[in-house]
């Protein structure tokens, strides 16, 4: 069995070869050719964390994989991520299990890269600002792989940390070509942002509809049991769209408090998801449909994502020799 660490992980998958890779997933999904079952976990309620399973198989890349995640909010500010994970691949011909990868790193980078995807998809192709809500990895990754879909020139990056902002910035600055700078807040953040990229764990909205420019595209990935990253007024009046209904809508923890708490609150209903990315990708849905209009794409993260990234990492291995090969008999 193929072992990789998180940096051979990182090395090995290329940001754009996984924005492409991710089409044909959520296509795959959203048509039902994709067998993912419904996530489950198990909660530690003193750390206010939870430890998912998330099995999947994705026939468009012929990969069959289960991921071990554990999504832990304390760790915030800490050494240690929020999100730290295990990808186990098995032979989808024999069920063999043939590749054990860190999943921390794929994580961060494909729920990165399908936020890009959903601003291929979504945001107007003149898009030249972009607002980063959040200092952590993913403010990080998602400032990266939207930087690959859209001509943007301007970066702005806030967070409670305003030391944490700065250093993201001045770290972001010498790899993207692009205006780069820390602000005091989210609201100056957003402040003319055609895209947003809302990566938090805030007990309060970051996303507050008083605070949009029309016409912004919102990718929203953060998660905190006791808080949303997205104000009602923007959930009401945004063309909404998820990775799975099934997923965004599944009971808490596993779907979106963003979308569970003002249906709950009757501000919307279930219907008013408009659509799955993959439906978008497929042509059976609609986009965006006006230039003013503010599209929002809301992040659970599902099984295929991990399963189109962690074929890219163990193809790419194999073709460059990288990797432990251990026996398991």
């Amino acid at each position: 069995m193929l072992v990789l660490g998180q940096s051979q992980v990182e090395s090995l998958l290329d940001t754009d070869e996984l924005i492409d890779a991710l089409a044909p997933a959520m296509a795959d999904l959203s048509s039902g050719r994709a067998s993912v079952p419904d996530r489950v976990a198990a909660l530690v309620p003193e750390q206010q964390g939870f430890l998912a399973a998330m099995p999947g198989f994705l026939p468009s890349a012929r990969v069959l994989v289960s991921k071990l995640v554990s999504l832990f909010p304390g760790n915030a500010g800490t050494s240690l991520p929020t999100h730290q994970a295990l990808i186990l691949v098995f032979d989808p011909a024999t069920g063999e299990p043939v590749a054990l990868l860190d999943g921390t790193a794929i994580t961060a980078a494909r729920t990165a890269a399908c936020s890009a995807l959903s601003a291929r998809l979504l945001a107007r192709e003149e898009s030249t600002a972009l607002a980063v809500l959040g200092t952590g990895v993913q403010a990080r990754s998602h400032a990266l792989a939207i930087c690959r879909v859209r001509p943007i020139r301007s970066v702005r990056v806030a967070g409670r940390n305003p030391a944490k902002a700065s250093a993201l910035a001045e770290e972001l600055s010498h790899v993207l070509d692009a205006d780069i700078r820390a602000v005091p807040t989210y609201a100056d953040a957003l402040d003319g942002a055609d895209i947003a990229a809302a990566t938090t764990h805030a007990a309060e909205p970051v996303i507050r509809r008083a605070w949009l420019t029309p016409g912004v595209h919102v990718t929203s990935v953060g998660f905190n049991p006791a808080g949303r990253e997205v104000d009602d007024a923007t959930i009401a009046e945004a063309l909404v769209c998820v990775e799975s209904r099934r997923a965004a809508l599944a009971p808490f923890p596993a779907g979106s408090n963003d979308l569970l708490a003002p249906i709950r609150d009757g501000v919307i209903t279930a219907d008013h998801v408009h659509a799955e990315l993959g439906e978008i990708i497929a042509g059976s849905r609609p986009g965006r449909t006006s230039p003013d209009q503010i599209t929002l794409y809301k992040s659970v993260g599902v099984a295929v994502q991990d399963a189109a990234a962690a074929a890219l990492v163990v193809n790419a291995a194999r073709r460059q020799a990288v990797g432990e090969e251990i026996g398991l008999g």
